[in-house]
């Protein structure tokens, strides 16, 4: 190729890229038109910037193409477009909670790539476009909770790749598919419908027996009919018992008595047999243990596939609290499905073995990739530490206004951060996680957690909330950006004679982030998305629970949505809260002094 022939090929391909980029532009402009924005979340999708990799609530991949729209709870309405199908390497398309009315596009079926479509608690109305159907890579389809109509369309059993599916709380009719990927779902993926029941294999036929005397023939045929119709009879109230099961609130979970079998709602999980596990793990040897917690070890298996698990091992002993922590572990996990949670995989029950597998996180734990780390392996990146504190902060937020019910995590802390092979955070450790009501909060009767990262309210009253999940959150994104546990950071503060947030801020006042920012980073990273990165942890972890920012609220901070003008507002009412700095001091000398002679103690293991 001459130098002219290779000059025109690079225009070409820059010609190629804008136009690309062009209609990227046009179809999220289209979008925004066609959306009322009272929260001015779009504010950012400016149609004069070509590319909208800058944009908020959307990212892009290393070659410039849309691979996420995120715009959930922005409190958006209007309607969707059809210039959405021209995103073609879309992955995921998060709507959910929001005021969006109108139809699903046809178009969407383009999206070739998409990987999570979550459209729920909307006001969608209209059929479910059969074009979905081509989405060969979909993983997560949530369309509940809105008010579509007509059959649920016969190609979307076609996608193979499916593996949580949610249509409930609409106004579907018909019949429900069977086939391919739909027999993994339950009657949940369809409750409150007007939909037919799944269809039930008839018994087998009872098998004749030789005719009797001629006097017992009438006898033995009204027997024959009889036992037949108590076989058809015992399959129907089977059938409506485990459609109550799955119906059953859940009030009582933690209520069932030690001597029965946990009643365990295993939805789409695989179940492995003992042997698999004891393969996959070598006889669950310590060779393989990763890591040890409250109720159990876990291992690092191969399965026979040839892929890498990592399998929880509950204690042998069937006391009550091993007993209710795997159920509540299994409920919790598979309720909760999420890009940034830990999705449960499989499990294993037998009368002495309770056993979860989860898929192999190959980075390990945000605390084992900031402390434990080989030497030949490099720290973790400013941009990976960024990509971790959105990640699990959008975990969290999930499944405190998600999940139904709401679940809270109770123990959030660097060690359950986990991190996959592309440094995608991962939410891990739901064995505390508890059942709440949106309305309520719980007393439990001991304090849960691991010290230093414990919020006040909870350690005093023994209350829980999804704000005792901010104050961790928050003391998690000190460690990220220091590379050093709470304990030690708080030891520093002590050592200049003040308490940890006070030194953290004044730090932050006197733009003294050397002292501050993780040595190993060897002043690879942007000092403006520091400071911003510890202001979003102060904001989390200020004494009073009240005022600390909702988790979905943190995720706008850290998308930059609002950060200036909410930390502004804080710095103005810092003075206010100064008569609440007593209870401040008590909180942080507890975390030095009464622990200075002992390594920070878990209360709950990691996973």
């Amino acid at each position: 190729m001459g130098l002219c022939d290779h000059l025109t090929y690079i225009m070409l391909c820059d010609i190629e890229r804008t136009v690309f980029a062009f209609f990227r532009s046009d179809a999220l402009i289209a979008l925004k038109t066609n959306l009322s924005d009272p929260n001015n979340v779009l504010q950012s999708w400016d149609s004069n910037n070509v590319t909208p990799c800058q944009w908020f609530h959307v990212a892009c991949n290393s070659e410039n193409s849309v691979t996420r729209v995120d715009l959930h709870d922005a409190n958006l309405s209007g309607q969707l477009v059809p210039q959405l199908g021209q995103l073609p390497n879309l992955q995921y398309l998060e709507l959910y909670s929001n005021n969006v009315s109108g139809k699903v596009p046809e178009e969407l079926g383009n999206l070739t790539n998409l990987v999570s479509l979550d459209l729920y608690l909307n006001n969608l109305d209209g059929p479910i476009p059969p074009t979905l159907g081509k989405l060969q890579k979909l993983r997560f389809l949530r369309l509940n909770n809105n008010t579509l109509s007509g059959n649920i369309p016969m190609l979307l059993t076609t996608v193979s790749s499916l593996q949580f599916l949610d249509l409930s709380n609409n106004r579907l009719t018909g019949d429900i598919p069977v086939n391919g990927s739909f027999s993994l779902f339950t009657p949940i993926s369809f409750a409150n419908n007007i939909l037919n029941q799944l269809p039930v294999s008839p018994p087998p036929p009872i098998p004749s027996t030789p005719p009797a005397a001629s006097g017992n023939s009438a006898t033995g045929a009204i027997a024959g009919v009889v036992a037949a119709d108590a076989v058809l009879l015992f399959a129907a109230l089977a059938i409506a018992l485990a459609m109550w099961r799955q119906r059953k609130p859940q009030d009582h979970f933690f209520d069932v008595p030690v001597e029965e079998d946990p009643e365990v709602h295993l939805r789409q999980l695989k179940r492995f047999s003992l042997h698999e596990l004891q393969v996959a793990t070598d006889n669950f040897s310590n060779k393989n243990i990763l890591g040890k917690g409250r109720f159990g070890k876990v291992y690092k298996g191969r399965l026979a596939d040839g892929s890498l698990v990592a399998v929880k091992r509950s204690k042998e002993e069937r006391t009550q609290g091993g007993e209710l922590q795997f159920q509540t572990e299994v409920e919790m996990i598979s309720m909760a499905v999420h890009r940034n949670l830990l999705r449960l995989h499989g499990f294993c029950i037998t009368p002495t073995e309770r056993l979860l597998v989860y898929p192999y996180m190959a980075n390990g734990s945000v605390a084992s990739c900031l402390r434990e780390r080989p030497e030949s392996q490099p720290p973790l990146s400013w941009p990976n530490r960024k990509l971790i504190s959105l990640g699990s902060a959008r975990g969290l937020a999930y499944l405190h206004d998600h999940c139904d019910s709401k679940i809270i995590h109770r123990d959030v802390k660097a060690a359950d951060i986990l991190l996959d092979e592309d440094f995608e955070a991962v939410v891990g450790d739901f064995g505390l996680a508890k059942l709440m009501d949106y309305k309520d909060t719980h007393v439990t009767t001991a304090v849960r957690g691991t010290i230093g990262y414990i919020a006040p309210e909870y350690l005093s009253t023994g209350k829980s909330s999804e704000k005792t999940d901010v104050f961790g959150y928050g003391v998690m994104l000190l460690e990220l950006i220091t590379g050093q546990r709470a304990f030690n950071l708080a030891r520093l503060a002590n050592d200049d004679g003040v308490m940890l947030f006070d030194w953290v801020k004044g730090l932050l006042k006197e733009k003294k982030l050397e002292q501050l920012v993780d040595c190993d980073l060897q002043g690879n990273y942007i000092g403006e998305e520091v400071e911003q990165l510890i202001q979003v942890a102060l904001l989390c972890t200020q004494n009073t629970a009240m005022v600390r920012p909702k988790m979905s609220e943190v995720v706008r901070l850290l998308e930059g949505d609002g950060l200036a003008e909410r930390w502004e507002e804080w710095q103005k009412e810092e003075m206010f809260r100064q008569v609440f700095s007593h209870t401040h001091q008590v909180h942080n000398n507890w975390i030095v002094d009464s622990t200075s002679h002992i390594a920070p103690e878990e209360l709950s293991g990691p996973r």
